[in-house]
């Protein structure tokens, strides 16, 4: 419960509790100030949850603060994808100043939102050029993309960052199980080797929780690595090793064995470090020299609270959190639910930076909300989650 709340708005001081029916019941506490710019006001017991609808509430022009149910609420299943989305949509198209002004540009402010494709989806390049967040507010942490020193790097403003902890430890084990039962090794050097890095701070959480003795970073000591597999394996120990892909490249032509109870996952790129790659060209090598039948993959990004995992042949499952959409190339405020094309994100998780976010990736999503990365626009910067696959 947030106790300070900054306002900039510009009517009568009141406090007061309203309870607006606009299809659901909602509870709002709201505070309007005479000609004052700043004010700053201590809110007790009283709980906040935001939805906008066209109510006379709205039309107060004031800030409100996103309660922790409205967050809980991310995670979820009360309520439809499209519902959370769109009251998600609502929020921030008000309270982010740069997405008010991207929709506003694209004629976006309209009331009806019918459908997922209706939706305004902001460049994911604005996050090197702009603070995206909602409202004022100091972050808990700022996440930086990686990339070579010629690129500009994203920068994602995080208040929340128990609302990242959340995501990833739920989507994970969605997909895994109990992280307690894995041994987690973490063959990230060059995401190590930077700070303010999302994906070490995942895995970083991942080996806490994990609590085995053996779980932990390495950097370039492939010999250690390799006799913490040998012995991993000689324990039947359910072990996942998740890995930059050039890392795990020069680690298997370098110390190849032989893996039965171990998962491997490529967080993808090479990071100017080697030849880019396809991804089945990767996945090949790395089965080969590790006895896999399949390679696991992780699809994240500075930009994303949340992601998507393959178990194999690159294609992508969500959490239920996030979907990708797919708009035209040519037309890129053309959008579908399934095609080819460029990509398009909705992660609900971006409660407080923005949620709707265009890629530079493009692939194809199929009918089951699953999807394929093929490689990158043209002219977009080479990423850490991008591997071509054409």
């Amino acid at each position: 419960m947030e106790k300070i709340i900054d306002w900039s708005i510009g009517n009568t001081f009141m406090l007061t509790d309203l309870k607006v029916n606009c299809g659901l019941v909602v509870n709002w506490s709201f505070v309007q100030a005479d000609k004052i710019s700043k004010t700053q006001a201590e809110i007790k017991n009283f709980t906040f949850i935001f939805a906008y609808y066209n109510s006379n509430v709205n039309k107060t022009n004031h800030r409100l603060i996103v309660s922790p149910q409205f967050v809980n609420n991310i995670f979820e299943n009360a309520e439809s994808f499209f519902e959370r989305a769109n009251s998600i949509f609502q929020y921030q198209r008000k309270t982010n100043k740069v997405y008010q002004k991207w929709c506003e540009a694209f004629n976006s402010e309209k009331n009806s939102i019918e459908s997922l494709t209706d939706f305004s989806f902001l460049p994911i390049s604005f996050f090197k050029t702009h603070e995206i967040k909602c409202g004022e507010f100091e972050p808990q942490v700022v996440f930086e993309s990686t990339g070579t020193t010629q690129q500009l790097h994203s920068h994602h403003y995080v208040k929340d960052v128990n609302i990242y902890n959340k995501s990833f430890l739920k989507c994970f084990e969605n997909f895994y199980g109990d992280v307690k039962n894995l041994c987690i090794l973490g063959l990230l050097p060059s995401y190590l080797e930077r700070k303010n890095s999302s994906l070490v701070m995942m895995a970083d959480e991942l080996i806490k929780q994990s609590a085995h003795l053996q779980s932990g970073f390495y950097l370039y000591d492939f010999e250690k690595l390799w006799n913490g597999l040998k012995n991993l394996e000689n324990a039947k120990q359910q072990t996942l090793l998740i890995g930059v892909t050039f890392a795990l490249l020069d680690f298997a032509e370098q110390f190849p064995v032989q893996l039965k109870y171990t998962t491997v996952m490529e967080t993808g790129g090479m990071k100017g470090r080697r030849e880019e790659l396809t991804r089945q060209q990767v996945h090949e090598m790395l089965c080969e020299k590790f006895g896999l039948n399949a390679v696991h993959s992780e699809y994240g990004m500075t930009e994303l609270l949340s992601q998507a995992y393959s178990k194999g042949n690159g294609r992508f499952y969500c959490a239920p959190w996030m979907k990708v959409l797919v708009r035209d190339e040519d037309d890129p405020l053309l959008v579908k639910t399934v095609g080819r094309g460029a990509l398009n994100i909705i992660d609900l998780a971006n409660v407080y930076s923005c949620s709707f976010i265009a890629t530079d990736d493009t692939g194809y999503v199929y009918e089951d909300g699953s999807f394929e990365v093929w490689g990158r626009l043209d002219n977009s910067d080479v990423r850490g989650c991008s591997l071509m696959v054409v």
